[in-house]
């Protein structure tokens, strides 16, 4: 599995708990952890975090330092580490940022993952912020309230440099949750798109 974000927290905040419940039901699980952006603090927190939402897993760490907002500036760059991270393999899942989120970093990710990796399943994650641009989604993992609450811990314990952020609370991520896991009739959810998904029988 290949997961993805532009900046650490986004893997977290969009699939911790498709990590979490991973990780419960895999005994074997090798996941590459790519993330683009972030100062060493960050980086610190990104690492912390793969390990929590990840226990027992197979992790590979890869940690970048392109400028935070700037990624479409950058375009050649993460299009070239990105073909870097696809010569290790492909994937049989990669989890990545969606190409309908407003954010300029994770819109650029999500737009070339499907131009370098053309044979693997790829759903992008969503992650909520003041502008609105929640999608409707097509792919569901459903979590329990364990799950959810374990989730939310983690979130605060990984990642205390964003704790002052006025999103940043057990509400907007459990809220969230609990709107997806009604639309796929489950206690919480985390929701995915998937623009191209291929059956081999």
């Amino acid at each position: 599995m290949l997961v993805l974000g532009a900046h650490p927290d986004d893997i977290e905040i969009g699939a911790g708990g498709a990590l979490l419940t991973l990780g419960q039901r895999r005994s074997e699980l090798h996941v590459r952890y790519v993330v683009l952006t972030g100062s060493p603090e960050r980086h610190l927190e990104a690492r912390h975090a793969a390990a929590e939402f990840l226990p027992g897993a197979d992790v590979t760490i890869e940690l970048y330092e392109f400028p935070e907002g700037r990624l479409p500036v950058v375009w050649d760059w993460v299009k070239n580490t990105l073909e870097h991270v696809a010569k290790a393999g492909t994937p049989d899942l990669i989890i990545g940022p969606s190409r309908v989120d407003a954010h300029q970093d994770h819109r650029t990710i999500a737009e070339i993952v499907p131009t370098v990796f053309r044979n693997s399943l790829s759903i992008e994650y969503e992650i909520p912020k003041w502008d609105g641009d929640l999608d409707r989604p097509s792919v569901y993992v459903p979590m329990s309230a364990d799950t959810m609450r374990r989730k939310i811990e983690l979130l605060h314990k990984c990642f205390p440099s964003q704790r002052f952020r006025d999103w940043w609370d057990d509400e907007v991520f459990s809220g969230l949750a609990r709107l997806r896991g009604v639309e796929c009739r489950a206690p919480y959810a985390e929701a995915f798109r998937s623009t191209k998904s291929m059956l081999r029988f």
